[in-house]
């Protein structure tokens, strides 16, 4: 039997209690999981990304299987736009007033059961557009989510400046990897797969965000603002429609005259009122911030020639030079391995240069790769021409993308991470649709006007399906084949595929001269010396952060 401790004058003394370790502080927990919780945001991102792009790939096969109209088949991509962008700006003020991961998870569900749902039973064209539409207001809560739980989880501010680094990677590198692997399954599967491949993707990041993700919100800063939200959704939902319809409808024709002005009055009407409320959705004198208007043109203006570069650089390989999907995919994958790999560098010569010359440089990167293809553009270019110049593009674009992210998510309140994060993924959509629309009819316009030079010499019925597009012109070769002129045949598609490697080149050199513009736009209004470093400001947490953050 153990006898109880003496003290030195001869008392017992009382047995001591087991001392426990200290709990481990919240915040402290959340800073340890950082970077498991960029792997788990950048998962959900190039979720969107990717499920996005791959859908290009698949057109073709929906349009065989369902027989689907060209309508209707830009309506399946178009719906996803208008949506993802009308919902941006109001999903990242709930986010801020709800919270951030609650918002990003469910976001994540939603996209994750329209794709699972569509994928099982959609047999109708208007099955799809009603899933994409579904899955953009989906997107609208994943992708701003991911970067203002990223803002608020890296305090440091060379950490967040590798931190949205790596996440622009992952932004560049999900479109590439969509288009791979939606043309290794379309070679196996039907349209179908690409997109039930969304669903495991989905619920990983739904499981693993549960434990690796905190939540953050600021009820008190981000009040609601209902009129805002109503102006911003009809007015960038009509801005985009406008754009959308264009060049289909015509740049002066009376319908997209009077939605584009339709949406010029709200736009200016939300701008009145956000002006005037106390508690603005979004403050639009950030723009009077040089950093962050510049930043915000500095995207727009990017992704104006690099989704005018995407959407005509499917139909270039596949039509013009005769590759099929997959080998399109990995001949366009340079763009998005090069860009993972300018996106870090990018964090590092910010820290040593600052952002004006990184993104200037970057812009005059992105730009020599388009001049190379706009200047080598023929349906016999050497491929390892075009890898180089794929290869420039996604250099530049990583690192141009990343620090003029920060630039705008440093120039807001953390406590409106939700929303900053919104008009950096607006500029990109807004510069997408202006790139698609604008670049896209260039295209198209050149492709007319070239073919008919060269083949206004055959019949007026294979002249017409010639001049409306290269699938025409080949349509027009067969039939003339099935009349027995193979000679005849054979000139009209070589003709057609060089009249297109000739409008794909001008559409590059354009895109080209507008990186240009946007480089030398960075060059003079950007300040000389700021530098992209994250204010100072403490992180609030509501109770739930905690709670998940001890529970770990």
């Amino acid at each position: 039997m153990r006898t109880p401790d003496v003290d030195g004058a001869g008392a017992a003394s009382t047995p001591r209690e087991p001392r426990l370790a200290p709990s481990q502080d919240p915040a402290e927990r959340i800073h340890d999981k950082r970077w498991w919780t960029l792997a788990v945001l950048c998962l959900s991102l190039v979720l969107t990304v990717a499920g996005n792009a791959s859908l290009n790939v698949a057109l073709p096969d929906i349009q065989a299987r369902l027989g689907a109209e060209p309508s209707a088949l830009q309506w399946i991509v178009d719906v996803y736009a208008l949506v993802f962008a009308g919902l941006l700006l109001p999903a990242g003020a709930l986010a801020d007033r709800f919270g951030r991961k609650t918002a990003l998870q469910g976001g994540l569900v939603i996209f994750m059961l329209a794709a699972l749902v569509v994928s099982t039973l959609g047999s109708e064209t208007w099955h799809l557009v009603a899933a994409r539409a579904v899955m953009g207001f989906g997107a609208a809560f994943i992708m701003p989510g991911t970067l203002s739980i990223l803002t608020n989880v890296f305090h440091d501010a060379t950490e967040r400046r590798r931190a949205i680094a790596i996440w622009a990677g992952f932004a560049g590198l999900g479109g590439a990897l969509g288009t791979v692997v939606s043309g290794f399954l379309l070679e196996h599967y039907s349209w179908t797969s690409t997109f039930i491949v969304n669903v495991p993707i989905a619920g990983l990041a739904l499981v693993a965000g549960l434990w690796l993700v905190p939540n953050s919100s600021d009820p008190h800063d981000a009040k609601m603002d209902p009129p805002g939200v109503v102006l911003a959704i009809a007015g960038l939902g009509s801005l985009l429609y406008a754009i959308i319809e264009a060049p289909h409808r015509g740049w002066l024709s009376p319908e997209t005259l009077g939605v584009g002005g339709v949406a010029a009055l709200v736009v200016a009407a939300f701008v009145w009122w956000e002006l005037r409320t106390d508690h603005p959705m979004l403050d639009v004198r950030l723009f009077r911030d040089r950093t962050f208007a510049i930043g915000s043109s500095t995207i727009t203006l990017q992704f104006m020639a690099m989704f005018g570069l995407y959407f005509t650089l499917a139909q270039y390989l596949q039509l013009s030079r005769g590759y099929s999907a997959l080998e399109t995919a990995l001949i366009a994958l340079p763009v998005g391995i090069f860009g993972m790999i300018g996106a870090p560098i990018s964090a590092r010569l910010v820290a040593v240069h600052g952002p004006r010359r990184v993104v200037g440089s970057g812009l005059i990167v992105s730009g020599s790769g388009l001049l190379l293809l706009a200047l080598t553009a023929s349906p016999t270019a050497p491929l390892p021409v075009l890898i180089l110049g794929f290869s420039l593009v996604g250099l530049g674009n990583g690192q141009t993308t990343a620090p003029s992210t920060t630039l705008i998510m440093n120039s807001v309140p953390r406590s409106r991470s939700g929303v900053g994060s919104a008009v950096n993924d607006l500029s990109r959509e807004l510069g997408g649709a202006l790139g698609i629309a604008v670049l896209g009819s260039v295209l198209a316009s050149i492709y007319r006007h070239d073919v008919g030079t060269r083949l206004g010499d055959i019949s007026t019925e294979a002249f017409v399906r010639a001049e409306s597009s290269i699938t025409g012109a080949f349509e027009a070769a067969g039939l003339v084949r099935e009349a027995g002129d193979p000679a005849l045949a054979d000139r009209i598609a070589d003709q057609a595929r060089a009249a297109f490697s000739t409008a794909f080149g001008r559409t590059m050199l354009m895109g080209a001269c507008v990186m240009a513009i946007n480089s030398a736009i960075v060059w003079r209004f950007q300040g000389r010396h700021r530098s992209a470093t994250a204010p100072t400001q403490p992180l609030p947490m509501d109770p739930e952060a905690a709670g998940e953050a001890r529970d770990g």
